[in-house]
């Protein structure tokens, strides 16, 4: 696989013609999460699924490793599936994560990678369908709906000036 500045925009290409297919499943995993833990958990639409994925490609250090992982995925079969596993979970939680950002949202989008997973499949090379859930797990995490990420963290430390160097 060689990476050059064309062909990571040509993976931002692919990934915003996925469209369709995540954003359903962004909605059906935000659906089933919101139950679980029972509260509302607002659904996304297309244009905030491609606003997310130009924001992750604007990042180039980001978009590098995230197009790499799309390539890698979007090929990756292995006879049997289950000798590949460990490797398209590996890399479909990676993917979720660096979608979604810096900790807590980070863990957060690798837990709801394996719940996607699990819950999606297709008739395409085995890579895909991890592909998609990292895709939905990443971007919702990411996206704002979940009551929780609308207001300030109670565990906010003030900044106490005496601890600041007077220089």
């Amino acid at each position: 696989m060689r990476l050059t500045p064309a062909a990571v925009a040509e993976q931002f290409d692919w990934l915003h013609g996925r469209d369709s297919t995540v954003v359903a499943l962004v909605n059906d995993v935000r659906g089933e999460l919101g139950a679980a833990f029972d509260t509302e958990v607002d659904p996304i639409a297309p244009e905030e699924y491609h606003a997310t994925i130009d924001l992750v490609g604007e990042d180039g250090d980001r978009a590098v490793n995230v197009a790499a992982l799309v390539a890698l995925l979007r090929e990756l079969d292995v006879e049997g599936d289950y000798p590949g596993f460990v490797v398209d979970e590996l890399l479909g939680r990676e993917l979720a994560a660096m979608i979604a950002g810096d900790q807590p949202l980070r863990l957060l989008a690798e837990a709801t990678f394996h719940y996607a997973d699990v819950h999606h499949h297709t008739d395409e090379p085995a890579g895909r369908d991890d592909l998609d859930a990292a895709l939905a797990a990443g971007v919702q995490t990411r996206l704002p709906g979940w009551d929780w990420t609308e207001s300030a963290s109670p565990f906010d430390v003030e900044p106490d000036s005496r601890h600041r160097d007077e220089r």
